[in-house]
């Protein structure tokens, strides 16, 4: 449409203001300071009356969509290049919206739960990182924690420009990771934060999808049932009323902190989460890719990079070889690259504290997530992968391990000798065991008696003592070579 037509027509539409009433509206995600992706289309939408005409207006360009039956409307824009300020003009019959200060760039979501949640004021240097957050290019927004089974469309929020007095409450993760964009990248950054502490992975995926899968039957059934007692009995309705409401029911949190802002152009996401799940540790196997698949599916943007935290290193050493349900999870988080495209894990088995599950140093952890992103989708020459098994080879009694992702090459943090590493036979009585690094990617591995391994491990336990990395610093990814039984599989709910 040419300027002077939508002139002529907003002229028009302002003779009906004095006989309609509604005002257009838009969601809260198209707030002031807001930040649009950059080299893509730029999607915005609301609600208005059924029928009513809105035109929508940014940069020059101008598009015009007619509210269907249920009164929403959804517009594409042009897509741009990095900058800014703009702003965007929505219009209906008679009202009118602009947003100032948009800016174009990279937008990031920021998932998962407590440890994606948990702001630089819990964080290790905290104070430090108040003083010097004068990135007025960076934006943050955050979705509040609010449950639901059915769609929410909107949620109370609005975009926000990082500085000191705005950036304590935010996710520590998030900012570091998208300050490290933005430093890297020169172009503005925009973050938007919907994590939600001790949420469950089965949340953050509907239900029709979890029903197409007959191992999620038995859970969804519990949760089903116990829905059903509490609209039958007031006693029952008290007993689950914040079961109910909360972080785990699956699909409560896919309508109501995801699906607000499913649609919005982004580049990707990164997630921390895997706690909540490690005690149905084999199911993530499934449960994990299903949800990425889940959310690629319903933003309509191919396979988006999705970068995740594998789990920390957490609770009391256990000096003998055992099972360990967290390493199950950690190893159905790796998994889970190989089984999609453009998606990666940040290691950080190092950066854990035993006594606490929010491990405070969220810098380290932010910059590992942020190595995979600056190198597969911003092409900058970086390792960026821990270094992950290959393959084993039996000579005699000793264990050859190789292993990919070396960058300069294996060494030990600390001290000289290999830690971390476990042996054992067809008995699967696992043994402490020595190891030497030969080479730049392989590892010997053996125990005095042990005389005809079968299996190695590394780093399996949930807080292991381990020490070998690269030189570039990330540590070895932990693993097994072997596939026998772990203490979680047939745990399904």
């Amino acid at each position: 449409m040419k300027r002077g037509q939508f002139a002529a027509s907003l002229a028009i539409l302002s003779l009906w203001a004095s006989v309609l009433n509604a005002e257009v509206q838009v969601s809260n995600l198209f707030t002031s300071h807001m930040v649009v992706q950059r080299d893509q289309p730029i999607v915005v939408w609301g609600k208005a009356d059924p029928g009513e005409k809105v035109f929508v207006v940014m940069a020059g360009k101008t598009e015009d969509i007619v509210a269907g039956d249920d009164g929403k409307w959804k517009v594409k824009l042009p897509a741009m290049e990095a900058g800014g300020p703009h702003k965007i003009v929505i219009e209906g019959s008679n009202s009118r919206i602009q947003i100032d200060d948009v800016l174009v760039g990279e937008v990031w979501v920021c998932s998962g739960q407590s440890n994606m949640q948990w702001p630089i004021n819990a964080s290790y240097d905290d104070d430090l990182a108040r003083l010097s957050a004068n990135y007025p290019q960076i934006r943050l927004i955050t979705v509040p924690n609010v449950a639901s089974q059915t769609p929410s469309d909107n949620f109370n929020g609005k975009w926000q420009v990082c500085s000191p007095d705005t950036i304590g409450g935010f996710s520590a993760v998030g900012y570091y990771f998208g300050r490290q964009l933005h430093q890297t990248l020169q172009v503005p950054v925009g973050l938007i934060d919907n994590a939600w502490g001790g949420s469950a992975a089965e949340a953050w995926v509907p239900k029709e999808v979890l029903a197409q899968h007959e191992r999620y039957h038995g859970l969804l059934k519990r949760w089903d049932k116990m829905a059903e007692e509490a609209e039958k009995n007031p006693d029952a309705r008290k007993k689950f009323a914040r079961q109910l409401r909360g972080n785990h029911r699956p699909a409560n949190l896919y309508q109501g902190v995801l699906n607000p802002v499913i649609g919005y152009g982004i580049k990707g996401a990164v997630w921390y989460q895997g706690e909540s799940n490690a005690g149905r540790a084999h199911q993530y196997q499934h449960l994990f890719p299903l949800m990425i698949e889940t959310w690629r599916k319903a933003w309509g943007q191919g396979d988006f990079p999705f970068y995740w935290v594998q789990l920390a290193d957490f609770r009391g050493y256990k000096s003998e070889p055992g099972d360990s349900n967290w390493a199950e999870l950690r190893e159905a988080q790796t998994m889970t690259m190989s089984k999609l495209p453009n998606t990666g894990e940040a290691v950080i088995i190092d950066l854990g504290e035993a006594k606490d599950i929010h491990p405070r140093d969220k810098y380290n952890v932010a910059l590992r997530l942020a190595r995979w992103a600056l190198a597969k989708n911003y092409k900058k020459e970086l390792v960026y992968r821990s270094p992950i098994f290959k393959s084993v080879e039996i000579k005699g009694k000793k264990a050859i391990l190789t292993f990919d992702h070396v960058g300069r090459g294996l060494l030990t943090f600390d001290i000289r000798e290999v830690q971390g590493f476990t042996i054992a036979g067809e008995d699967k009585a696992f043994k402490h065991a020595k190891a030497k690094i030969t080479s730049k990617n392989t590892i010997e591995v053996w125990a005095d008696d042990v005389l005809d391994p079968k299996a190695v491990r590394y780093a399996w336990a949930d807080n292991p003592v381990c020490n070998v990395e690269n030189r570039e610093g990330l540590p070895l990814t932990p693993f097994r070579t072997d596939r026998w039984k772990g203490i979680t599989e047939g745990r399904e709910q």
